[in-house]
């Protein structure tokens, strides 16, 4: 039984990563719910059981051991106080952009490489990917193992859910306004734009080159996870969809190959559920992905001009495989290697 603390507890991540320890079974002792000094005096329940949230200070850990610290609040907080859980002996699994691309913290989706946690005890840290990534190495992994990869190009449809409660309250609070016919008097302040009724083709601020953080992340974080520098672009949308994440990915092979045994590989990938009934319009969609811990792919074909090219359509929970899920799953992991 494990001591787990949970920075960033009254989030939306923070909540679901308690539903997921539940629902995974996970061997929890206790839980410590940790957040910024405005939610001290809140509470969390898990298994029955009702938790007090504390402030996140630099002594917390000492006064209180934990096993595992559940980061998800920010990478700001994460570069502030991920070091006292590792110095008070806690392994960290972090879910900001932070660590990520530090060479010496593994970053892990444990369907993809597990292999890598092995490698925690360097800083002590394990980061867990960006949440369009996470989905979309589910179905790479696979399919690069048998037909080796050369380029992905990617378009995602990233719903409210990635900008954590506020955005979703953002996407509802404009839709209850244009209901009211006042959606002209709407002012965002989540995203640049009103995401009600709107696509908003810009997810982090853009860089130098054109590309925007989120979609240089999906590029950088894929070729560390697969340990392979293959061609990746990204175009990151953000849709007005509650929760759930959709993307758009062509996948260039090094061969021809055969739809039959794509089709096999997928069907048979871990956390990966194919939906690909065209005849009777069964294909993903982020209605029924929502609160589940599987990533949905579907509209698998081949490419009309090139036999060495496919394209599909995959949707997964940003909060639960995004976020949460494979943090327990990373957990999980952990612990058979310590």
């Amino acid at each position: 039984m494990k001591k787990i603390a949970i920075i960033g507890a009254t989030g939306a991540v923070g909540e679901e990563l308690l539903n997921v320890l539940d629902e995974l079974n996970f061997p929890v002792e206790n839980i410590l719910p940790l957040a910024s000094a405005k939610s001290v005096g809140s509470s969390v329940e898990f298994r029955g059981k009702t938790y007090k949230v504390q402030e996140l200070t630099e002594t917390v850990f000492q006064e209180n051991p934990v096993d595992i610290a559940f980061f998800s609040a920010g990478g700001s907080i994460s570069e502030q106080y991920a070091k006292y859980a590792v110095e008070c002996g806690a392994v960290v699994i972090d879910n900001t952009s932070h660590f990520r691309m530090n060479e010496d913290v593994p970053l892990v989706v444990p369907e993809c490489n597990s292999e890598d946690i092995k490698d925690w005890e360097k800083t002590g840290i394990i980061a867990n990917p960006n949440c369009s990534t996470i989905q979309m190495v589910h179905i790479l992994k696979p399919l690069d193992d048998v037909f080796n990869l050369k380029r992905v190009d990617v378009s995602t449809y990233q719903a409210a859910s990635g900008a954590g409660k506020e955005g979703m309250e953002e996407l509802v609070q404009g839709l209850q306004s244009f209901f009211a016919f006042k959606l002209d008097e709407f002012e965002a302040k989540t995203f640049p734009y009103t995401l009600a009724l709107n696509l908003i083709p810009q997810i982090d601020q853009f860089c130098e080159n054109g590309y925007t953080k989120e979609e240089l992340k999906m590029i950088n974080e894929t070729q560390k996870i697969l340990h392979k520098k293959i061609e990746i672009s990204a175009t990151c949308v953000r849709v007005p969809v509650l929760r759930s994440h959709s993307e758009s990915i062509t996948i260039h092979f090094e061969k021809d190959v055969d739809l039959t045994k794509v089709r096999e590989i997928l069907s048979k990938a871990p956390s990966v559920v194919m939906v690909d009934d065209i005849e009777n319009k069964k294909y993903p969609m982020p209605l029924f992905a929502s609160d589940t811990n599987e990533t949905y792919v579907g509209r698998i074909r081949q490419d009309i001009n090139h036999k060495n090219i496919i394209h599909l359509w995959c949707v997964a929970d940003q909060i639960r495989v995004g976020a949460a899920t494979n943090a327990v799953r990373i957990a999980q992991k952990w612990l058979e290697m310590v």
